[in-house]
């Protein structure tokens, strides 16, 4: 069944696309210059942007990490997670290595200095010491450890191997890691079922462009993220225990949200 305003479609989509195309080439010139501060905050300015042009209200429980760097590791659900966790922390994304190959979107993943990991046995150790190699320059991460995206309901498994990042030390100490929990709850301000949750989730078969324009379309939409104490791999004791730990922060703060419990998830950000 549609739902939504093809004439709020068509209005944000014309606006995204304009801001993009403007920032875009701008920040990769900076990029080019490496002016550092610039390199850092303009993509979270950016997804900012682009969360207020899509009716995308944010509304942030916990702390963000003050370390650098520090490994996120998160749910996944849809596309906007780029753009609404872009706007909350200046990181990049670890992406599958398919996403290099989209139209548009691997120009936008690029921009964000995004590492694309390749999932075939003989390639996972090179995406590894690339991770490391970016947390041991000072760069934040952004890691989906499901793999894949889910329907927004429950997480899906965490795997393991892609905690082995953790076991890197700077200066002799751990990397910090900190567990992020996204679910999109409200929709005009009316919780979202299980029914109407893909209206936003991206995942399975569903195709991207018809699912695109369906969102666009959408009234204002909320979005409940997540931010847990930060640890590290020396506290868990290796990185299978570490992954659990982080499952079952991320998992049961998508079901607390998701249910509008938000009692059970840490204090809301308070403003600055």
């Amino acid at each position: 069944m549609w739902i939504g305003s093809p004439l709020r479609g068509a209005f944000r989509l014309l606006t995204f696309l304009s801001v993009t195309l403007v920032l875009v080439p701008i920040y990769f010139l900076i990029l080019a210059l490496r002016i550092g501060p610039i390199i850092r905050w303009m993509p979270v300015a950016y997804h900012r942007l682009v969360c207020i042009i899509l009716g995308i209200k944010v509304r942030v429980h916990g702390q963000r990490s003050d370390v650098i760097p520090t490994l996120y590791v998160c749910n996944h659900v849809s596309y906007l997670d780029i753009f609404v966790l872009g706007g909350l922390i200046p990181v990049s994304f670890v992406a599958k290595a398919e996403v290099a190959t989209w139209p548009f979107f691997s120009t936008l993943a690029k921009a964000q200095r995004s590492i694309f990991i390749e999932r075939s046995s003989g390639k996972t150790s090179r995406s590894r010491d690339e991770m490391m190699s970016r947390l041991n320059t000072g760069d934040n991460l952004m890691l989906f450890p499901e793999g894949t995206s889910s329907d927004g309901t429950r997480v899906l498994p965490f795997r393991s191997a892609l905690f082995s990042v953790a076991q890197l030390r700077r200066d002799e100490k751990p990397i910090t890691v900190q567990s992020v929990a996204i679910a999109y709850t409200r929709l005009d301000g009316i919780p979202l079922g299980r029914y109407w949750r893909p209206l936003f989730a991206w995942f399975g078969d569903l195709y991207l462009v018809p699912h695109l324009w369906q969102m666009v379309c959408l009234g204002e939409s909320e979005v409940v993220v997540t931010f847990f104490p930060p640890v590290d791999i020396d506290k868990l004791g290796d990185r299978k225990k570490l992954c659990e730990y982080c499952f079952r922060q991320v998992s049961g703060a998508v079901q607390a949200a998701n249910s509008g419990r938000y009692e059970l998830l840490p204090p809301p950000k308070k403003a600055a």
